[in-house]
This record gives structure tokens, sequence and C-alpha cells, in this order.
């Protein structure tokens, strides 16, 4: 649910255009400010659940998005329509880190590979189904029901997770509010920088000056948890090695898979011409594997490890959308590029659980919410770095609504290059033996708190 409506709203925004009488510059925040605020409060939510337990706070974040979820479907304005997405942002940036957190604190480490396999499989779909799921709503009903369809299964995840889940703590250390602050702002200013880029330019005086606003709060952040004696994030996780390599291809798997939907979607509408719910459709050899695979792969890296699996994820992901891209001149034949889009799908089905099952099994259970959390973090500036640098590329190849083959290949070629970068990051992990094992000595080394962790 959570995942699925970071892009279900794609498709729709014609339709809620009309109806709410705004321009698409400003409906695209309409999934710009979902994006934000999920990013920015992630890591503060999951330091929440260490303290006042997973469960509650979980369930917390699910009544705060099924409540903003009613909000969207009554929103009467485009403001109250970006207000509720706000808040549905928050409710996010609970449920996602902490369910990951639930999940792998009640099962081993050698099977939590196949579990978030599960989880990965599921999430990946959904945010894959994003543009089918609300193009198929909005044709056959009416776009009130992309949100209003959270509602009753908000209720029944709320019921189900107080009757069956239990409770779990992190360390029971005081909330680092300057981290919360400095951390938040931080990433807030990030990313609203990096999706203003995408419009502005990265030249203009705007995109400077909150880039680097940004910056500046995430190096005050690093140098305060370096200080204090309860850090929101301890910096020693970073020198992890594991922790390290699995957020960085986090980054930039989110990052290719988020742009070159973003890309394709449009590609298909704009050049193939297909319809939204067509464009679903012709996509699902894409979009339909990581329910099937991502399980699978999740099993496999408990048996050989992370490594070689999030390598080999990356490098298909990489393979399919430089593949796609290269075939994408013209107006191809729909059957041309099915093997592509199988390819790129079967690698991010395989890098998706992966990524986020290596960082997590490299710290001790009770930091499981922080890795997560920074992974969740890491994942979200991914995707919106990566849309920023293909939309600056295609704007630059001279690509435009009307010209839209003009600047996609070079732009889903650069998301491509982003994917095999990911091979590299992937590649520091350690193999199988230590992978099978990582969280024991992590957890030695966080308890000594040795520099060299």
């Amino acid at each position: 649910m959570v995942a699925l409506d970071a892009l279900v709203v794609t498709t729709a925004l014609p339709v809620i255009g009309r109806d709410l009488h705004a321009g698409m510059t400003t409906l695209q925040w309409t999934v710009n400010t979902y994006g934000l605020t999920y990013a920015a409060v992630i890591i503060t939510a999951a330091a929440l659940g260490d303290r006042y337990g997973r469960r509650a706070v979980f369930m917390a974040g699910l009544a705060v998005f099924t409540v903003a979820s009613a909000g969207c479907a009554l929103a009467p304005s485009v403001a109250a329509l970006l207000a509720a997405r706000t808040v549905q942002g928050v409710g996010a940036a609970a449920v996602m880190p902490l369910s990951l957190t639930i999940l792998t604190r009640a099962f081993p480490p050698q099977r939590r590979g196949a579990i978030v396999g599960i989880w990965g499989g599921l999430g990946g779909l959904a945010v894959a189904a994003g543009p089918l799921v609300g193009g198929a709503v909005t044709q056959g009903l009416d776009w009130h029901w992309i949100f209003w369809v959270n509602v009753p299964i908000g209720l029944a995840a709320l019921a189900l997770s107080g009757a069956r889940l239990p409770e779990s703590r992190g360390q029971a250390v005081r909330l680092d509010v300057p981290g919360v602050a400095l951390l938040t702002g931080g990433v807030f200013a990030l990313v609203w920088g990096l999706v203003r880029a995408g419009e502005v330019g990265w030249g203009a005086a705007q995109t400077v000056v909150v880039l680097a606003l940004g910056l500046a709060l995430v190096a005050g952040f690093v140098a305060w948890e370096r200080r204090t004696a309860t850090p929101l994030l301890p910096p020693r996780l970073f020198r992890v090695r594991d922790v390290a390599a699995a957020n960085a291809s986090a980054f930039l798997m989110s990052g290719a898979v988020t742009a070159s939907a973003f890309l394709i979607a449009q590609y298909c509408q704009l050049v193939l011409g297909y319809s939204p719910l067509g464009t679903g459709l012709h996509l699902l050899p894409w979009t339909a594997t990581p329910l099937l695979i991502a399980p699978v792969a999740g099993r496999l890296s408990d048996r050989i490890g992370r490594r070689p699996v999030l390598a080999t994820g990356l490098l298909l992901q990489a393979v399919g959308l430089g593949w796609f891209a290269l075939l994408a001149d013209g107006r191809p034949h729909y059957a041309t590029l099915v093997a592509p889009l199988v390819v790129a799908g079967i690698g991010i089905s395989m890098a998706l659980p992966t990524a986020a099952t290596a960082a997590i099994n490299a710290v001790r259970p009770e930091e499981m919410g922080k890795a997560s959390g920074t992974n969740s973090t890491l994942q979200r500036l991914g995707a919106v770095f990566c849309v920023a640098i293909a939309t600056t590329v295609f704007t630059a190849a001279g690509g435009t609504a009307t010209t839209f083959a003009a600047g996609f290949r070079p732009a889903l070629e650069i998301v491509a290059a982003m994917s095999l970068l990911g091979v590299g990051t992937a590649s520091a992990l350690h193999g199988r033996h230590a992978s099978r094992s990582a969280s024991a000595p992590a957890a030695r080394l966080v308890d000594a708190g040795s520099p060299t962790a």
C-alpha cells in the first residue's frame, strides 16, 4: 500500500488537474511532496520505534497513512491534496522501515534473505505497478478511488497488527533532538533541491542555494553525531564495510529503477502511443518479475551470499536498460522490447531484497531499525537524484513532450550506467562465509566501539 502510493497518481494527473483546476507543474508535487516527507522522516521514525516500541510506531504510521488517504480522496482543492499527500508521506516513513525491522527481528540471520525477498518482491511490484493501477482505477472508476482503496486495507492492517505483531525495542536512549532537526532539515533541503534542479536547472540560484544548505545541514549532522553520547545514527555503522557497500548499492539501485520507470512509462505513451492502462499492461514483463523472482533471489542469497546476487542483479538491470535504449530509435515493434524488459526485471528482482538484507544483517539486532531507516532513506534520495540527472540529460539532448525520442535514449543510457556503477559497490560486500555470519562480527565491533569497525 505504501509503496504503491509513491507512483500511483502519475497516470491520473491529467484527470486530477481537470477536476481541481490545476496545471501539470503544480500537480507534479502530488508525487514530490510524498517522496519529500517520506525521505526526510524515515530515520527519525525508526529512532522513535527503537525508543517507544516498533509495533506502536508502526501502527501509528498506519493510522496516519490511512487517515491521510481519506483526506486525499476528499480533497476539495489541489492545496488540500498536497497537504494530505505530505501527511501520507509521514505515515509512510514510519510504516516502511519498521515493517522491515519487525520482519527481520522475527527470523534468524540465515533465513532473512528469503523473508526480505518476499517483502521486497511485494514492494517492488507495488512501485512498478503504480502507473498500471492508477490508470486502471482512473479509467474504470474515478481518481478518488486511488486513495479510498487504502482505507479498508489500512484498517485491516491496524487490527491485525494489534492482534498478531510482537512488540520490540532498540536501545533505550534519549532521543537525539538536535540530530533529528539537522538530519530532517538536511534531507528535506537536498531532496527539494534535486527535484527543483530537474525543473529549473542545476545552475539556477535557488538550486545551488538549497543544495548547499542541505549539504551544510548534513555536515552539521555528521559533526554532531560524532560528539553526542546518544547519536540518532551512530557514525560507526558506516565503518562497517557491508553497511556502507549495501547502502551505496541501494542508492544506485533505487535511483536506476525509479528513473527508468519514469522515462519508459512516458516513452510508451508519447512515442509508442499507448494509453495509460495500455502502458502498464505492456510493461508487465518488467514490472511483474519482482513478485516471482525476488523471493527466490532472497533464498539464494541465504545460500551463496549477498554479494553475487546483488552484483548480478544490478548488472542484469544495467544490461536490460541499455538494451532497451539501443532498441528505442524510431518506433520499434513491441515484441523486440520484451526481452530487455524481462532482463531488467529479473535484475531489479534480485537486487531489491538483497541490498536491504545485507545492510540489516551487518548490525546487531537492536540497531536494525536504524540500519533499515538509513537504507530506506538512501533509496529515496537515490530515486530523486537519478530522476533529476536523467531529466537534465534528457533536456540537454533536446527532449521535450513533442520530441521525446530525442532525449530518451541518452537519458536511459545514463540510468543504465548508474546501475552498472552499483555493480562495483555491490562487489565491495563480503563474500559468502562473511555474509552468513555478518551480524555476529558486526555486533562485536559495534559493541566495542572500535574505530576499525
